[in-house]
Parts: structure tokens; C-alpha cells; sequence
């Protein structure tokens, strides 16, 4: 059981930590705007406390991204973050994550996942 401690959520996400990973789930159909980005940055960086952490990210919720909002997550989404783990369902889902690796280059070691067990195991080296 998480600790309230350990919960926030804010209009576009979910987070907690457990086992010394932050885990970051997007709600349903949400779309990435440049306010969106810069909110879950903020409330991500706030509820950390200053403490990096490996980061899970479930993206499954994400039906839309705009450049804007890719732009800022790849340059200030990786603050306090030691890696990333992306999780992603649909075959379009993996192009678009591929995509973002290869043109935003995120500043963290990040891999896409389709398998939550499969981003963790990644993670776990980097606790």
C-alpha cells in the first residue's frame, strides 16, 4: 500500500513512488500542449523533492502530442530524473516514442517498453 505521501495527482496524471522508482501514469486521452508539459514537470519536480529518481512513464493514456509540449519534456522533463522507462500499447504509440527518442534526444538513458515488468527490470540498475 503507498503511503498518501507517496501519491499526487494533479488534471493530467498520476504519480507515486514504490521500491525507489517514481511511476508517472498520463490519464486517459490526454493530449501534450506546451501547458501540459510545463504543469507535469513542475508537479513532478515539487512532489520529489529534490530527489532524482528512475522514472516509469506510461504513456498508454497520450492520444496526441504537439512539438511544443515534446520540445520542453525533452529538454526539462529529464530534471531529477536517473532514467526513463516509456510504456506504450499501440504500434502508433511506439512509432511516436521512437520518433521523439531519435529527435529529442532526452538527456537520461530512456527506452520505450510495452511490458510494465520489462521497464521495471531496466529501472531497477539505475536505482
Amino acid at each position: 500500500m503507498i503511503a498518501a505521501h507517496d501519491f499526487y495527482e494533479n488534471s493530467y496524471a498520476h504519480f507515486w513512488i514504490a521500491d525507489g522508482i517514481l511511476f508517472f501514469k498520463y490519464k486517459p486521452n490526454t493530449i501534450i500542449d506546451l501547458k501540459l508539459a510545463q504543469c507535469v514537470v513542475t508537479d513532478r519536480i515539487h512532489f520529489q523533492n529534490k530527489v532524482a529518481f528512475p522514472v516509469l512513464c506510461d504513456i498508454r493514456g497520450v492520444i496526441s502530442t504537439e512539438k511544443a509540449g515534446r520540445d520542453y519534456l525533452a529538454q526539462s522533463g529529464s530534471i531529477l530524473t536517473k532514467a526513463v522507462g516509456l510504456i506504450v500499447q499501440e504500434k502508433a504509440s511506439i512509432t511516436i516514442s521512437a520518433f521523439y527518442l531519435e529527435i529529442n534526444k532526452p538527456t537520461v538513458p530512456t527506452q520505450i517498453f510495452t511490458k510494465e515488468e520489462d521497464a521495471l527490470v531496466y529501472l531497477r540498475q539505475f536505482i
